[in-house]
């Protein structure tokens, strides 16, 4: 059993954040984390430093963000109809395709080391989007998933009546995980009209205010998120 395997996930909540400054901020934290693992390579496993987790979560400006596997095509906007819409836009260095992140929208970004947890990236993701599954459900809101899709989509076994409630983008690197996840709380759903989210040409997109034709309170659906990724991570939190 190794003596350094720490649980303890720091949680801070950035607020209404720039995607560039959150990005810049949770980098910081991902290379904190590796160089503390490089520094233990040299060392006997009783010298080793435990590392950090985060989890952070926030709302963003609108923004258009493109994984490094995405298609630039799926973008439909140009520079100047991006300007008109207030809107910024980002090709960055997660897994996935095309999303876009706005107010109303909760994003969860754990940074966290793996090796604290379990080394499986895809049990990492079904754990996020369990989380979410579990979350909406407290709505009574059923969600789950579509196999070969990743996210969470509300009628999920329905191909044609399929919508997308959360969508999710990670890197990681030696078992240390960045970005994340974007859970559509009340969002304005139009803004995912000018572009093919995650690439994928015949699904819609949802919101939870949408299925519940209510508002919904961000910080008390950010509470449920966080109870859940806590159980199934088994994670010690410590609120920032």
């Amino acid at each position: 059993m190794n003596s350094n395997i720490n649980k303890k996930t720091s949680v801070t909540d950035l607020g209404l954040i720039d995607y560039k400054e959150a990005w810049d901020y949770q980098s910081s934290l991902f290379e904190k984390i590796l160089a503390i693992k490089a520094g233990n390579r040299d060392l006997p496993e009783h010298l080793h430093k435990a590392t950090d987790n985060f989890l952070l979560f926030c709302q963003h400006p609108h923004v258009y963000t493109l994984g490094k596997s995405g298609k630039e095509n799926n973008f439909l906007l140009k520079e100047d109809e991006l300007k008109n819409l207030d809107a910024s836009y980002y090709h960055i260095n997660r897994g996935g395709d095309i999303t876009y992140h706005g107010p109303g929208q909760i994003v969860g970004y754990p940074v966290i080391d793996l090796e604290n947890f379990f080394t499986d990236i895809h049990q990492y993701m079904r754990f996020l989007e369990e989380a979410v599954i579990l979350t909406l459900k407290e709505y009574d809101v059923e969600a789950g998933r579509i196999p070969g899709l990743t996210g969470v989509w509300i009628d999920y076994t329905q191909d044609h009546k399929a919508r997308k409630i959360c969508a999710l983008g990670v890197k990681t690197s030696r078992w240390v995980a960045m970005h994340g996840f974007a859970l559509n709380v009340n969002p304005d759903l139009s803004y995912f009209n000018h572009i093919i989210p995650c690439g994928i040409t015949d699904k819609a997109v949802t919101s939870l205010q949408q299925e519940l034709g209510r508002p919904v309170d961000v910080i008390e659906v950010q509470g449920m998120l966080q109870k859940h990724i806590a159980r199934l991570f088994e994670m010690e939190i410590i609120n920032n």
